[in-house]
């Protein structure tokens, strides 16, 4: 496979000055791809592949040939708005691996606005694989997940950075800090803090003079207050308290109340509510007393676009040097979690980890903690490597290891689907041994909680390889996703290759909602049956969760009660040469030298450390390692 970029379109501005004229509705990008072709006239462009309509903060894959380039065209509804750029690919990958991989900038668009472009540049992969071990696992597969999209009032808030100072629309003051600082609705711009999100009371609406947020307060609160805008010439710097930008130009720049004073773009004001004088702030703080005292709880729900999930995170190996043990420490960023919208993750990571000590199976947390800059979690050192580094060296396992492996994974994501816990992230990457060979699953960054009996939840999330159909397919899911991915991972080690294959995302995705895995003949006939129950694409008669996995004839010879204890003795014992051996894991985890990598201080004095209240924690187990 030839390098590729994966490109992401985020936000969409148009030229401030013009703002006014025009109202720009619901804009949507289209890209087209377009090859070099020598004909007699000279060289023209061709699109050979279909008319890609991203939807905002998606990513898709973009193969880099010479002469190839990406046509992106920006429209609305109104099918007025046309703007346009060209970028050559070879070009625009030049530029990112000049900045380490990764490239954010505004794409300037014809005949006005700007687009605001991510891009990752990604190297050739390894394409030539022996027949036996077609599509190999070679290499290590990042996770992907939805960008969060908290819905509130039919807002579609999701997490913003904004470019130039903003106004939060709830509380009236600067939303403030670097990277992805506040909440943007999707659907009417609103820009608000992330800590107001729970006050915002007005409704979401294209328009709001009929609105039935502005019904509701008519009829409950006898408010119906229409604000009698007027064009207003503004002599300093003055911000919209709609969508919390500035407002452009020399004159006219944009709309005030006659009576609360309140100021607008034009192309706001059929989004602002009918308000007029009333304190969203003090009034969603009103309400919540309100409803308290009547027991009612407010809930958001949660979907979303796609976004690639990248968390800076180091883990180092540290040792108690009161009792010479050693630990493996994981350091997350907290300026890269607020900017990826990644706190609740984090939370659930730690929540998850620490029921953990209930299951042999689950890696094990001491404590968790937490500095100006870094959060820390301090866990249970697992010398004995992951399942994809042994892999690599032996191209698959055996029959007998296989089945070792596959039953006690089993052990530990049934553990967890009793605690209403879906893993959401199962594969070789993230089983690990320990000094014995047993296996202990790791990463709970993309589990969902709360999700006991019928509770079924949408978003997209995984590891694509190892994604179940019906993420795909948008439907709502519950634990049937994880016996897909443990389908795909029994496959790995028995075969030594992924079971759906396609050059890119795209096509592995259209192989794994239509192909069929290929089964060696060599393959014993329970193997094969257990796999074809497991890739059963109706959730509900899937393996896992129709009947009972340990019932089946693959695991004849397995004795579940002894498995559970950690009685039955591992096939496989890694090689260790002390304690602190690091020889089972990649040398590229181990080279770098164990230090801590610095944030800009201005970064780090505009993060919101209330945000992180509930992270630090002591496990009842640490009490026994340090011996109090």
């Amino acid at each position: 496979m030839s390098p590729f970029l994966r490109i992401g379109f985020s936000n969409f501005e148009i030229d401030p000055g013009l703002a006014y004229h025009e109202e720009v509705l619901n804009p949507y990008c289209a890209v087209y791809m377009k090859e070099a072709i020598d004909t007699e006239k000279g060289q023209v462009y061709k699109q050979k592949k279909p008319t890609m309509y991203p939807p905002w903060s998606t990513t898709f894959d973009a193969h880099i040939h010479r002469g190839r380039i990406m046509h992106v065209m920006v429209k609305d509804r109104t099918a007025e708005l046309k703007s346009e750029a060209t970028v050559a690919l070879d070009s625009l990958a030049t530029r990112c691996k000049k900045e380490n991989g990764k490239l954010e900038i505004w794409l300037e668009l014809k005949p006005q606005g700007r687009l605001l472009m991510e891009a990752r540049y990604y190297l050739e992969k390894n394409t030539e694989r022996e027949r036996e071990g077609l599509f190999a696992l070679h290499q290590r597969r990042g996770a992907i997940k939805q960008a969060k999209v908290h819905v509130v009032k039919c807002h579609e808030f999701s997490a913003t950075f904004f470019p130039q100072p903003t106004f939060c629309s709830v509380c009236k003051e600067f939303v403030w800090g670097l990277n992805k600082q506040g909440y943007q609705c999707r659907q009417c711009n609103a820009a608000i803090h992330k800590k107001c999100i729970d006050k915002v009371i007005a409704k979401c609406t294209g328009s709001a003079i009929n609105s039935k947020e502005t019904m509701i307060h008519k009829e409950r609160f006898k408010i119906d207050m229409p604000h009698r805008f007027k064009v207003y010439n503004y002599k300093s710097p003055t911000f919209c308290e709609h969508c919390g930008t500035l407002l452009w130009g020399l004159a006219k720049q944009g709309l005030k109340c006659e009576e609360c004073s309140m100021n607008v773009h034009h192309k706001c004001q059929k989004k602002v509510a009918n308000l007029c004088g009333v304190n969203q702030k003090l009034m969603a703080e009103a309400l919540a007393i309100i409803e308290s005292k009547h027991g009612r709880k407010v809930s958001g729900l949660e979907m979303g676009d796609f976004s690639k999930l990248v968390l800076c995170l180091q883990v180092f190996l540290a040792e108690l040097k009161k009792s010479g043990q050693f630990f493996a420490v994981k350091a997350l960023k907290k300026d890269v979690v607020l900017m990826d919208d990644d706190v609740e993750c984090t939370m659930v990571e730690r929540r998850v980890l620490s029921l953990a000590w209930e299951n042999p199976f689950l890696t094990h947390l001491y404590c968790t903690f937490q500095t100006k800059e870094n959060l820390f979690f301090v866990m249970e050192y697992l010398n004995g490597g992951d399942l994809m580094f042994h892999i690599q060296s032996c191209h698959k396992f055996d029959l007998h290891r296989s089945i070792f492996y596959a039953a006690e994974i089993i052990c530990g994501l049934q553990f967890l689907h009793s605690k209403g816990i879906i893993y959401r992230d199962l594969k070789l990457d993230n089983v690990l041994l320990d000094s014995e060979g047993h296996i202990k699953i790791a990463d709970f960054g993309m589990c969902k909680e709360n999700m006991q009996e019928d509770s079924r939840t949408s978003t997209f999330c995984g590891t694509p390889d190892y994604i179940a159909p019906e993420i795909l397919l948008g439907q709502k899911y519950s634990t049937s996703v994880d016996w897909w991915s443990f389908g795909v991972l029994l496959y790995e080690m028995l075969i030594g290759q992924s079971p759906f294959h396609g050059r890119d995302e795209e096509e592995l995705f259209q192989s794994i909602r239509t192909d069929d895995p290929v089964y060696p003949r060599w393959l014993t006939r329970d193997a094969k049956d257990i796999l074809i129950k497991l890739f059963v694409r109706e959730p509900e008669e899937r393996l896992g969760v129709k009947g009972n996995i340990r019932q089946h004839s693959f695991f004849s010879s397995t004795d579940w009660k002894a498995l559970e204890q950690r009685q039955v003795a591992p096939p496989f014992k890694p090689t260790l040469t002390s304690p602190s051996d690091c020889s089972n894991f990649d040398k590229e985890f181990i080279n770098e030298k164990p230090r801590l990598s610095c944030a800009d201080r201005t970064l780090i004095n505009s993060v919101d450390q209330t945000m992180f209240k509930n992270f630090s924690f002591v496990n009842p187990g640490m009490a026994h390692v340090t011996g109090r």
